[in-house]
């Protein structure tokens, strides 16, 4: 096609502009699809684990106190007729790392419980019995050196990473365990039994319509995505100014195609073609970005998901048609919402107006005043979201219309403080630098619209780290007061630990702790001594007058702030910890880092209420000098692993190393979204250059040097990054209360106090200069070193 080719010609002509369009297309849609394919494998992972044992579709029978069930049970039920099935889940530890061990009896087990093609007819049926074993872990899983006589290991893609499933006779012998953790039932039972009620004191529970570990984790996929559309949002400003500035250019191209007889549909239809055609081509570079993203943070965010949730997802990563589909469809609905503006203006402008760039220039100036009411709406309806939403989703919402409104209302502040500017001006030349820049701002507009989102996100997503980080490092110091932790590997070894130690220290502290279900969700419940080490140093919330002493004596409890928020309690609410225990709320404590329900209640009160306690772990209370000599006296009198004993500062240092992981994948789409936002305003520059060449030409006729005007360029471009970042201050701040008091609580369910950081603002204002200095460097030292002759054209041709 004719029409078509004279279009493409335009980007022969301007191959770098070609590349600069491609590249931020292909750079938004990377960052979009690389944290779907995220996203997509670690929900794949959960839906594997809840899969494995049915968990989304059988009922299960299981001890109302959340104790294990005595096999005599299950006989029994299987001799009144019932179609049950035993399970048995537990810890093992090869090498150092721990593996979730599931025991199945496959001849009982209802069909929806066991891993597609593991029984099936070519399946050695005898092997999965006979010792030592079989047992069936994910595809691809790398494993220690195992133990002689260990069972064989087979691979099979239907288990979750960090899972082994097995025989139950097989997990009973590696686990050491004589009983059940409970019974599947089997969809379809005999006619004619007795109510269950009657036959069993166990509890049924329904099918799950949902993993507790992805209800668990949404907050943070959530989170994932929504840096992930902010990337994809900063990568469409750069497609948008492309666009617009290469409509800008070919304006004399419409006016004579139009001019010819060239009906607007078919130039329409040409158009969008091009459009098109150029998003596909950089949906599937920028998705192929994308899978390189995400395989290279996969590992740290499988390392966030282990740490925070105890979730086991692949570290490998696999390419899937779902998010490669969705990336490529999001990069042609970018690039058509991208060039809507361009086309509005078209087809609304008269015939022969293309033509005229002061039409082009009045248009601009015109949107510029209709955003900023647009701008100003939105940033009413954040503060609206932020004040009365109350939900998670409103959060990220109040969060978007903040930003968009902020970025729609930067070029009429930036135009603002050029008028303001201009009325303190001396001199012509300082006038027309003014005046210079306003003209300019249109072009400039979505580049800094991009550095504004940039900036903003970083001030606020800073902010909130730094905060996490003080608030986080003050807690541990808190929390993390015995100078020496124990874990023993069994009870009897505990006992005996301690009773070694007592004589030696200044005190003994057990840590014992139960996991149970309270108001429907997991909960782990602890048990604590009466000692000062709780009572100076734990650091609480909110408390009555006597919390200590009730606790003490059995009639309080303490929960964290997770299951305050959760359940919406306060002081004085009671707590049903298990059938039969239920007390009244005497505090509410910080626990952060922790997404589940805690509880703490007296060591005695735990012991005898609860049947399946872990009290292996020792807290240890001496002098600091004395460490060392304790930690070798217990390596030589108990020949325990070195890292069963952990220091304080060891301790800390884990939980810290935790904490950095946990923000290093945030931190990485951090940076890349400021990268991006400097290529934007690189490339915009870039384009303005040579068009600007009718303006810059008649000041070097009228005697300004072209080292002046590149000069004069170069502190235009910085002015213009330090009003953005002076703009984009308050919004980063703004941005980092709302994820604060909002968003946070409603994700994890605690609040942190908000620190400020002037340093890190400082030292992100350099970093925003530096990359401007950069993107503007080029365009001039380009009008520095440009031929007078070329200068002189400007006044021969027709403009």
């Amino acid at each position: 096609m004719p029409l078509l080719e004279t279009f493409l010609s335009h980007w022969r002509r301007h191959p770098g502009q070609l590349a600069t369009l491609v590249l931020g297309l292909a750079l938004a849609t990377a960052l979009w699809s690389g944290v779907q394919a995220i996203n997509e494998e670690a929900r794949r992972s959960y839906a594997r684990a809840a899969a494995t044992l049915g968990a989304n579709q059988l009922a299960r029978l299981v001890h109302p106190e959340g104790a294990e069930i005595p096999v005599a049970d299950y006989v029994s039920l299987r001799r009144a007729g019932w179609r049950v099935s035993p399970v048995m889940e537990g810890t093992l530890t090869l090498g150092d790392d721990n593996w979730r061990m599931i025991g199945v009896d496959p001849l009982t087990a209802p069909l929806q419980s066991l891993p597609q093609g593991a029984f099936g007819p070519e399946a050695d049926i005898a092997e999965f019995f006979a010792s030592p074993g079989l047992i069936f872990v994910a595809r691809g899983t790398s494993l220690p050196e195992l133990p002689d006589g260990f069972p064989d290991i087979a691979e099979n893609a239907a288990i979750a990473p960090g899972l082994m499933l097995t025989d139950i006779g097989t997990a009973a012998r590696l686990l050491n365990r004589d009983t059940l953790s409970f019974l599947t039932m089997a969809p379809d039972q005999p006619a004619g039994l007795p109510p269950l009620a009657t036959a069993t004191a166990l509890q049924l529970e329904g099918p799950r319509a949902r993993d507790d570990l992805s209800r668990l984790t949404d907050s943070l996929h959530l989170n994932l995505s929504a840096f992930g559309f902010l990337s994809f949002a900063v990568g469409l400003f750069i497609v948008h100014a492309s666009i617009g500035l290469a409509f800008e250019q070919r304006r004399p191209v419409f006016r004579t195609l139009r001019a010819i007889g060239v009906p607007l549909r078919r130039l329409f239809a040409a158009l969008a073609f091009e459009v098109t055609l150029i998003a596909l081509i950089a949906g599937g570079a920028g998705i192929l970005l994308g899978y390189i993203i995400a395989a290279t943070l996969l590992p740290d965010v499988a390392g966030t998901l282990r740490s925070l949730y105890g979730a086991e997802i692949s570290g490998a990563l696999s390419f899937r048609p779902l998010w490669a589909g969705l990336g490529l469809g999001i990069a042609v609905l970018g690039a058509w919402v991208s060039s809507a503006q361009s086309f509005w203006k078209l087809m609304n402008m008269p015939l022969l107006a293309p033509a005229q760039p002061r039409a082009w220039a009045l248009i601009s100036a015109r949107a510029i005043f209709r955003q900023t009411g647009v701008g100003l709406a939105l940033l009413f309806a954040s503060a609206g979201l932020a004040v009365f939403g109350g939900s998670l989703i409103a959060g990220f919402l109040s969060v978007g219309a903040l930003l968009i409104g902020a970025a729609l209302l930067l070029p009429g502040l930036v135009m603002l403080v050029l008028r303001l500017a201009e009325r303190r001006a001396r001199g012509a030349f300082g006038e027309w630098v003014l005046a210079d820049t306003r003209q300019l701002l249109p072009g400039l507009s979505l580049a800094l619209m991009a550095l504004l989102l940039a900036l903003a996100a970083n001030i606020g997503v800073s902010t909130m780290v730094g905060s996490f980080r003080l608030t986080f490092t003050g807690w541990l110091n808190q929390r993390l007061v015995s100078e020496l932790y124990v874990t023993a590997r069994s009870e009897v070894e505990a006992e005996q630990i301690r009773a070694f130690l007592a004589p030696q220290v200044a005190a003994v502290l057990p840590i014992a702790h139960a996991e149970t279900r309270i108001d429907g969700l997991p909960a782990t419940v602890f048990g604590i001594a009466d000692d000062p080490t709780y009572r100076d140093n734990w650091p609480l919330l909110e408390t009555v007058s006597d919390a200590w002493d009730g606790l003490a004596r059995g009639t309080f409890v303490m929960i964290n702030e997770q299951m305050a928020r959760r359940s919406d309690l306060s002081l004085g609410d009671s707590v049903t910890l298990r059938p039969g225990l239920t007390l009244p709320i005497g505090a509410i404590y910080s626990d952060y880092g922790n997404p589940n329900g805690q509880a703490m209640v007296a060591l005695e009160v735990l012991r005898r209420n609860f049947t399946q306690i872990d009290q292996r772990r020792t807290a240890v209370r001496t002098d600091a000098a004395d460490v060392g000599a304790l930690v070798r006296a217990l390596l030589q009198q108990f020949d325990l692993p070195a890292a069963n004993i952990r220091d304080q500062a060891s301790q800390k240092q884990v939980a810290l190393s935790v904490f950095e992981q946990t923000f290093r994948v945030t931190g990485a789409l951090n940076i890349l979204t400021l990268a991006v936002a400097g290529f934007a305003l690189f490339a915009s520059l870039l384009t303005l250059a040579n068009m600007r060449l009718p303006q810059v030409a008649p000041l070097w006729a009228l005697g300004q040097t072209r080292a002046t005007l590149a000069r004069t360029e170069l502190i235009r471009t910085l002015g213009i990054v330090a009003v953005t970042w002076v703009i984009a201050l308050p919004v980063g701040l703004a941005l980092a209360w709302i994820l604060l008091a909002i968003v946070n609580v409603e994700a994890f369910g605690w609040r942190l106090p908000m620190t400020l950081f002037p340093g890190d603002y400082l030292r992100l204002l350099g970093y925003a200069m530096l990359s401007s200095t950069i993107a503007a460097a080029l365009p001039a030292l380009s009008l520095l070193r440009m031929p007078p002759a070329q200068l002189l054209k400007v006044f021969s041709n027709e403009r």
